[in-house]
């Protein structure tokens, strides 16, 4: 219980001290942030957990926490392209995307955590449930990789459809806040859409991660608490990336993946007369090294195309 009161006490600080005046964060303060959370991350794998756990807490425990953060956090930076899709949709103005962020993280806590409960349990009770995880990471990681660009319309989104039917909108933002006076009627304003949008996007982006994660490990401690940290660093990592968004193009390729990578190991279990070699499931060392592989290298494959196209575009523009 202490390990939530010290999550929310840091939010607290992070909404009522830091930003109590709303700026727009920088690339230096969000860097700033981002490596805090990463250290907070790493502190925790090493020392935090160990002294809480006590000698239950083993050396594999730290690297299943490491893998899981990397994974959750790594699923994270696709859920930055959908957000800041959704900022330009909305037009939201640089000094308020991290009030509706902050908001935003604190419901996907929630709900990860009804999920991870929920899921923790299922498994508990019910095994092969992990293998339709298996499944299904495996699917989505196919469908991920022949998938068009993301695209926000609002108008499809349920929750927001809800939203209008039973409250009036506003077209004007009224600073921070998410409710205003319209026409004598408590108005949602275009923030309050913005937030709906961006819980939702997180909602079906952890239908994706949480079985993620439980293709790591099913110890829910582990699961829950680097779901809690890779969500809390998001919020710098989004105002970091957000302007490198476009030198990252084959990162999408990268999470699918590590998404199949994971299905595949989760169902790999059910072929009785599998290879030796197949059998890296329980090394854990090993697949930390895949997943860094397969995501390090998605990165450098990225940055070297991005570096390309500016001079294919002035070698285009001297043979006009």
């Amino acid at each position: 219980m202490w390990f939530i009161g010290a999550v929310l006490v840091f939010l607290a600080l992070d909404l009522g001290v830091f930003h109590r005046t709303p700026h727009a964060v920088g690339f230096g303060e969000a860097l700033m942030w981002t490596t805090i959370w990463f250290s907070m991350s790493m502190a925790f794998a090493f020392w935090i957990a160990p002294a809480m756990v006590g000698e239950q807490w083993t050396g594999d425990h730290t690297k299943l926490f490491i893998t899981g953060y990397v994974v959750e956090l790594s699923l994270s930076m696709d859920n930055v392209f959908v957000i800041a899709l959704i900022f330009s949709f909305f037009r939201v103005p640089a000094e308020f995307q991290h009030r509706v962020l902050f908001w935003g993280i604190l419901g996907a806590l929630v709900m990860r955590a009804a999920m991870i409960l929920l899921g923790a349990s299922l498994i508990h009770q019910f095994h092969w449930i992990l293998y339709l995880f298996g499944a299904f990471l495996l699917i989505t990681g196919i469908k991920m990789l022949f998938a068009g660009d993301e695209e926000v319309e609002p108008e499809k989104n349920i929750a927001i459809r809800l939203a209008r039917k039973f409250y009036p909108v506003s077209t004007e933002f009224e600073g921070q806040k998410f409710f205003t006076e319209l026409n004598g009627r408590r108005a949602l304003t275009p923030l309050a859409l913005c937030l709906i949008m961006v819980e939702t996007t997180d909602l079906i982006f952890a239908v994706d991660s949480i079985p993620a994660i439980f293709g790591i490990t099913t110890e829910a401690f582990i699961v829950f608490t680097s779901n809690v940290f890779a969500i809390l660093g998001l919020r710098s990592l989004y105002f970091v990336l957000v302007g490198l968004l476009r030198h990252f193009c084959y990162l999408k390729y990268g999470l699918a993946l590590v998404l199949v990578f994971i299905g595949f190991k989760m169902l790999i279990v059910l072929w009785e007369g599998r290879p030796a070699w197949l059998d890296f499931g329980q090394n854990h060392d090993l697949v930390l090294i895949i997943v860094g592989a397969i995501l390090g290298l998605s990165i450098v494959v990225s940055l070297l195309a991005s570096k390309k196209e500016p001079k294919e575009t002035g070698t285009n523009a001297d043979e006009n």
